[in-house]
């Protein structure tokens, strides 16, 4: 199949670095180590050899189609080449840009500081949970060590500060991580440990370091903020870098551009594989559990953006729903949102369908119905638009539908106008994304303000559209039991509510189709390579190969 295994099925150690390499076991952080040195099976990462995590020359994989069950006439889609490697220079061009940035508003004494994260244990235990390292650390050093710093120097230079495990440590994880290793599977400038970061900066000439200080707009959680070793002479700034950082996060670079196309690929193939698959009598767990399997074995994912959503019947109409755990019943939609993680970065990908692979003549309607809302926005998305447009598009080409189906009663614009499309889809058009799945910048300051309308308040972002963009396009239509009940009571929305129609469709969950895109100078690529259209969806059901390449679209 064309996969790639960086296991060692005897390690015990797991994988530093963003390049793919895993072994069996979680991580823990060195303070619970310390303490319980002789039974903590648990370790911090060990070093693994350069070529597990960078490669000079790279280029996105392609797709084949493999015979997987022949018996059930089910295909299986598989990458050619796994993992795919990021080259060191992602890294690099990310420091450089930063760097130019605090050369344009700083002096030489002037130093961007981050700090990662550290392991988490599981309540009180002493297992930790899987390692994810803080965002804006991994976005400049792409070193996946916990417990560590990392400085940007004007001149461009990366510094990565490293924890100084203790000798006996290499009983549990073998060959320690040091300076000299870790500079070779970085390309780093410069590699220390944690605590020489006052002689280090000192010895750099530098007198101030610049510091992440902000809230993220969509978790309402402070960022880390990096801390010096106690009675440094250093200075901190906490009012440049965050606004800064975030920004550049917000545009892609074209290597950045690669790694989010291999990743929505490979999610794209998992999505297909669980439709192929899907069979009413199943339970919500194995379509879960599939495209876990296939993200992982196939692309190299062991981690997914978020928690996966599998709703199907009336649970389609919960947004996040959690459980996963129902039955599947025949004649029911599925709404899976689902999306590996690679790497450090995310795809988030929506995909809907019967689960017996035909469409009802409602399901036909409200799914026609939220697709030409995906489509009519992805031919309107280039640099310039405005999103808070665009989810005003999606809402009235929806209602449109809707009203044509005798759903909704009454005037088009009289409908808009008051807002009932709220009602339909209670969340925003969709969301930057990057390493985060909810990616940062999407209300930074001087950027314009959430929306205050009903039908608008829950956009995650209300910016203009920006070459290296990267975003999600994600209407959704929905019958949410609890919005409707209330709404059947609201003088205000009732008389342009069918509710004897509406009640008919009391189990139907919901549709919402989601597409990873990226903003070009003249348009948009269309990173998701899924079947879209009712004929695509039930052909590729019953056991059709289906290929697709990003489509394109310019202005």
């Amino acid at each position: 199949m064309g996969c790639v295994w960086l296991l060692d099925r005897h390690d015990t150690a797991a994988l530093p670095f963003f390049g793919g390499c895993v072994a069996v076991a979680n991580l823990s952080s060195s303070g619970v180590f310390f303490y319980f040195p002789l039974f903590l099976p648990f370790f911090p990462p060990r070093m693994h050899s350069e070529e597990c995590y960078f490669v000079e020359q790279n280029t996105p994989t392609k797709t084949t189609m493999t015979s997987n069950n022949k018996q059930n006439g089910h295909k299986e889609n598989a990458c050619t080449a796994y993992p795919f490697k990021v080259k060191r220079e992602m890294y690099r061009e990310q420091r450089q840009r930063l760097a130019a940035a605090l050369r344009s508003s700083k002096d030489a004494t002037h130093a961007a500081f981050l700090q990662g994260g550290s392991e988490v244990p599981v309540n009180s235990s002493d297992i930790n949970y899987l390692f994810w390292q803080e965002s804006y650390f991994a976005y400049l050093f792409g070193c996946d060590i916990p417990d560590s710093f990392g400085a940007v120097l004007a001149d461009g230079k990366g510094l990565l500060f490293i924890p100084r495990y203790p000798i006996s440590y290499a009983v549990w994880m073998g060959e320690l991580p040091t300076p000299e290793t870790v500079k070779l599977a970085t390309g780093l400038e410069e590699v220390y440990y944690a605590d020489e970061i006052e002689a280090a900066l000192t010895s750099k000439g530098v007198q101030t370091v610049e510091v992440l200080d902000g809230v993220n707009s969509d978790s309402g959680l402070h960022v880390l903020t990096a801390k010096l070793p106690e009675g440094s002479k250093v200075k901190i700034s906490n009012k440049w870098l965050f606004g800064v950082l975030t920004q550049q996060r917000c545009h892609k670079t074209d290597l950045e551009a690669e790694l989010l196309q291999y990743v929505c690929r490979v999610s794209s193939e998992a999505h297909i594989h669980v439709m192929q698959h899907c069979k009413p009598g199943m339970s919500q767990h194995h379509l879960e559990s599939t495209f876990l399997h296939y993200v992982y074995y196939h692309g190299g994912c062991r981690k997914v953006a978020y928690t996966c959503i599998c709703g199907t019947g009336h649970h389609g109409a919960v947004l996040h729903y959690p459980n996963n755990d129902a039955p599947i019943e025949d004649g029911s939609m599925a709404l899976l949102d689902m999306g590996g993680h690679y790497m450090g970065y995310a795809s988030d990908i929506t995909c809907s369908f019967p689960v017996n692979g035909k469409f009802t003549e409602d399901q036909r309607i409200i799914y026609n119905a939220v697709l030409d809302a995906h489509d009519s926005v992805m031919r309107q998305l280039k640099p310039g638009v405005n999103w808070v447009d665009m989810h005003k598009l999606a809402l009235r080409v929806m209602c449109e539908h809707l009203v044509r189906a005798g759903i909704l009663l009454g005037d088009l614009d009289t409908i808009m106008r008051k807002r009932v499309m709220g009602l339909f889809q209670p969340h925003g058009l969709g969301h930057l994304m990057g390493m985060d799945v909810h990616d940062v910048g999407g209300y930074l300051e001087g950027c314009p303000p959430r929306p205050e309308e009903s039908d608008c308040c829950k956009l995650r972002m209300a910016r203009v559209l920006e070459k290296g963009f990267c975003l999600t396009v994600e209407p959704g239509c929905y019958i949410n039991r609890a919005l409707l009940t209330d709404a059947f009571q609201n003088p205000e929305f009732k008389p342009h509510l069918n509710e004897a129609k509406l009640r008919s469709l009391w189990n139907f969950g919901g549709v919402r189709i989601e597409s990873d895109v990226l903003i070009t100078e003249t348009g948009a690529i269309n990173m998701t390579l899924v079947p879209r259209t009712v004929e695509e969806v039930e052909k590729t059901m019953a056991g059709a190969p289906f290929s697709r390449e990003p489509e394109v679209f310019n202005h």
